[in-house]
Order: C-alpha cells, then sequence, then structure tokens
C-alpha cells in the first residue's frame, strides 16, 4: 500500500486476523473491525483488542448504519 492508508480490505476472516495482529502488535497500530455484507453492520474485536480498537470498531459500525439508513432515505424519496 502506498502512502497511509485508511481502509484495509481482506478476502476473509482469518486473512482479516492474520492482518490486524500483525499491525497491531509489530507496527503498534490501532485497528477498528467489522463485517460488512450482513443485513446490519458486524463489530468484529477480539479479547486482546484495546478500548479503543472495541470503540473504533462501534464507531465504525454505526458510521456504516447511518450511511446505509441515509442511502435508504434517499432512494425512498
Amino acid at each position: 500500500v502506498a502512502g497511509r492508508a485508511n481502509v484495509l480490505l481482506v478476502p476473509d476472516l482469518e486473512a482479516g486476523n492474520m492482518l490486524a495482529k500483525s499491525l497491531t502488535f509489530l507496527a503498534n497500530a490501532d485497528a477498528a473491525g467489522i463485517v460488512l455484507g450482513a443485513r446490519v453492520p458486524i463489530i468484529l474485536t477480539s479479547r486482546a483488542d484495546s478500548v479503543l480498537a472495541r470503540m473504533a470498531s462501534c464507531a465504525v459500525a454505526v458510521l456504516v448504519a447511518k450511511a446505509r439508513r441515509d442511502e435508504e432515505a434517499a432512494k425512498a424519496g
């Protein structure tokens, strides 16, 4: 990834777990995890996640849910 990535997409849960753990433990990165594709965003955290990572996951899920509601409202007219 060139530059500073804001979002990293992974093909499956195992790849996401490996990437998140690597970034967290080797690069001291903070991460937020949600699963897309369900009717509602699914918050994905680990027992080892910090409070900041858990709160970031909640915040991202709220933003995704709001964007979906706004999109549905716009379609409805």
